[in-house]
């Protein structure tokens, strides 16, 4: 009797331990404990924009160094840094009384050899005369046409030096080249500059700037830079003005690539529309270039997206279990992925891989994906997740690529991680929020 209620006792507690368990190994799982994050996800229909995200510095589109042509010291320098300068007003003046004394000897030699050459043209006419009624000697007249062709010759050599020198003067007063803005000034008057034909091309007394015209020099990530053209628009936001929102077009796109922060890619050149009075040159700008969007998609999370031998597909809720079925995505964002085919707005997708065995080891921290645009309603690139805490430096590699799909199934998001797989993303062009490690089942 005592060993039948003894049995009865233990399977008395033990139905009572499973009954308490049940719900939660129903409704959780070690993800979800670990992050805390939703299990599940309504489709919906929302509309997604793919923006290629870059960073760069603000700049003038015309900028100039203003050097001296001539040697000379600084005699009157009337503009400072900020000031304003329309095109032909004087930027600064050199000590010319060196020159002036010169031009004066120079004109002064001039006269001088004006009547030389008047001296020497009269002799030439009289021996001409007499050599044509041969009272003079052959060579006698030769010698006077020569000395009166040197004669000319020194005139001519006398000019062409007050020429120079009237043209270095003119050298000495240097006027805006356009409208401007005096950036920096690191002379003062009196100090002593070189030409621009001196060592290290002389010396710098100003430099100016058209701030009526601004660029933004970016470099943008190899993965992003097929996607953009030439007056391709552009949406400008300066850090250092909070709220200011600016529009611009893509001007240029360099051919060559560059490394910039450990990171290869491509200079751009953006050229600001409509220029803001508190936007000033060396700002740092965020720019989103819109290259891919859709209206009333049908649309999941991206961590509801998952991928296997190069097939993506979806866990929907089918009653009180979930059931796998493919689907084709279109465009995505940093968020949401367009669903082509496969799913119907209201249905319940699950943002957990439903295979995620319970002694499967918990996540750590997020993971990355990918997101972009669609061609042909497939992803434009191939991609895979990463994990690891990345930061890009610059704000042009915000959207880091990845290699392709992994052969055993992964799962996209873009938060949270965890250890049933590896993550991937519907299509090339999402950034990294966040690090963490999880083990790939």
């Amino acid at each position: 009797m005592n060993k039948w209620i003894v049995i009865l006792a233990v399977v008395l507690a033990g139905g009572f331990l499973a009954w308490r368990q049940w719900p939660q190994s129903q409704n959780s799982s070690p993800l979800a404990a670990a992050s805390g994050r939703p299990t599940t996800a309504v489709v919906e229909n929302r509309d997604i924009n793919f923006k290629v995200s870059a960073a760069g510095d603000i700049g003038p589109a015309e900028q100039v160094s203003v050097r001296p042509e001539v040697n000379g010291k600084i005699r009157t320098l009337p503009v400072d840094i900020g000031d304003s300068v329309k095109k032909g007003d004087v930027l600064f003046t050199l000590d010319d009384t060196d020159l002036q004394i010169e031009k004066a000897s120079k004109e002064t030699e001039i006269e001088g050899a004006e009547l030389q050459r008047a001296k020497t043209e009269r002799n030439y006419h009289r021996s001409k005369e007499l050599f044509e009624e041969k009272l003079i000697s052959q060579e006698l007249y030769e010698d006077t046409k020569t000395e009166y062709e040197l004669a000319k010759n020194s005139l001519d050599r006398a000019k062409k030096s007050l020429e120079l020198i009237k043209d270095r003067l003119s050298k000495t007063k240097i006027s805006a080249p356009f409208d401007c803005t005096v950036l920096t000034r690191p002379v003062s008057i009196g100090q002593a500059v070189s030409g621009s034909g001196g060592f290290n091309s002389g010396t710098e007394v100003l430099t100016i700037a058209d701030l009526n015209k601004m660029i933004i020099n970016a470099h943008v990530n190899q993965a992003d830079v097929t996607r953009l053209s030439p007056n391709q628009e552009v949406d400008i936001q300066v850090e250092s003005v909070p709220g200011l929102t600016m529009q611009g077009v893509v001007e240029r796109v360099a051919p060559q690539s560059t490394i910039k922060n450990s990171i290869k890619g491509y200079a751009a050149r953006i050229l600001i529309k409509d220029i803001d009075p508190r936007v000033r040159p060396g700002m740092t700008a965020n720019l989103a270039i819109p290259v891919a969007s859709v209206e009333n998609a049908v649309a999941v999370p991206l961590a509801a997206v998952f991928t296997e031998q190069g097939e993506r597909f979806a866990y929907v809720k089918n009653g009180e279990d979930f059931e796998k079925r493919p689907i084709r995505i279109g465009i995505a964002d940093y968020d949401f992925a367009e669903v082509l085919s496969g799913l119907a707005a209201g249905e319940v997708v699950s943002l957990e891989d439903k295979r995620m065995k319970t002694g499967a080891q918990a996540l750590t921290g997020p993971k990355a994906i990918i997101a972009g645009p669609r061609v042909g309603g497939k992803s434009s690139s191939n991609p895979v997740s990463a994990s690891g805490a990345t930061k890009a430096a610059d704000a042009g590699a915000n959207n880091q690529r990845l290699a392709g799909p992994s052969n055993s199934s992964s799962r996209e998001s873009t938060s949270g991680g965890s250890s049933g797989g590896q993550r991937s993303g519907a299509a090339a062009g999402a950034k990294v929020s966040g690090g963490g490690t999880g083990a790939t089942r």
